[in-house]
């Protein structure tokens, strides 16, 4: 008999894909009241959801000054599908778009074609600003790889190896408006580090997730085996099955638990916790589910069950 499939996903609460702490609000208004002294803004967002999580409060910023939007993790990503999701960005409005990989030592993007693009994106509209420096504002939900960016741009364009922008693979790394980063000498340029802001009103179920996916949301907030099961849904649904083969399945599964069970089985996965239920309440031991969900998101953020744009049925 042929495997069904959830063909929709739900969570039995919404608000655990809600998050907009103190420390957002307080930047965003921090990044506005720079504005003035902003010559372009770079948003950084992942590759893998080019149209899902990007902040719709961001629009303002975007429309007062020249914007790039730089598509982080793009070896993650369907990389078959970069000309349809340009063209639609495009068609959005985004007229200047870059993908690349910040991870990836003097990537060819960031090295040879940012600078060009960012002076084109500059001079297309009159400049206010009268110094002869430039100051460029880097912008993004959480963990898309601002801080990383920043890094390696000073890199590959200074003598000044070392890191200066905190980096983390979680979300939440950076938590406030940073001081000007010289990361160019001629001429003199500065990137300014905010931290990832999301919308406080994450439209629907789907785009929450596919935040969570990718990590730009807490995993414990959100919970991690509610990811895995989206993770599950995603994949069945686009009828990408290589996880039963990275996971030594027998068949595909849409029962996030059992999958779980599986891993911690296979992985050593477990917890000892005493048994109530036992007089002595001697120890018993149990599947550890939240490090084998860990361990599941791991294995897809890594992209080793494939490169995926999970924005892929909004093309």
């Amino acid at each position: 008999m042929a495997q069904t499939f959830r063909k929709t996903f739900s969570l039995p609460n919404f608000d655990v894909i809600r998050w907009f702490p103190g420390h957002m609000a307080k930047s965003m208004g921090q990044m506005q009241s720079q504005l003035k002294n902003t010559d372009c803004v770079i948003e950084i967002h992942d590759a893998r959801i080019p149209f899902s999580g990007r902040n719709p409060r961001f629009s303002d910023m975007i429309a007062l000054r020249p914007h790039i939007l730089l598509l982080n993790k793009f070896d993650l990503c369907n990389k078959g599908l970069k000309g349809k999701v340009a063209d639609k960005l495009h068609c959005m409005g985004v007229e200047n778009v870059l993908f690349t990989n910040c991870l990836e030592f003097r990537t060819k993007e960031i090295q040879t074609e940012l600078m060009p693009m960012i002076f084109n994106a500059i001079n297309s509209r009159p400049r206010y600003r009268k110094s002869v420096d430039y100051n460029i504002m880097v912008i993004g939900v959480p963990n898309t790889g601002k801080s990383t960016f920043i890094n390696a741009f000073r890199r590959m364009h200074t003598t000044r190896k070392r890191n200066v922008a905190q980096t983390g693979a979680i979300a939440g790394i950076t938590r406030s408006v940073n001081n000007r980063i010289k990361v160019h000498f001629n001429p003199d340029m500065f990137l300014v580090d905010t931290p990832g802001i999301l919308t406080p009103y994450i439209p629907n179920i789907d785009s929450g997730m596919r935040l969570s996916l990718c990590g730009c949301l807490p995993d414990h907030l959100v919970g991690e085996h509610y990811i895995v099961d989206y993770m599950l849904y995603w994949l069945n649904k686009q009828k990408r099955f290589s996880y039963i083969e990275k996971f030594e399945l027998q068949e595909p599964t849409d029962n996030v638990m059992s999958f779980l069970s599986h891993i911690a089985k296979q992985q050593s996965m477990v917890k000892k916790i005493k048994d109530i239920n036992n007089p002595q309440f001697q120890h018993v031991f149990k599947p550890n589910f939240e490090q084998a969900a860990q361990y599941a998101l791991k294995i897809f953020r890594k992209g080793q069950l494939g490169n995926f744009t999970i924005d892929s049925d909004l093309l």
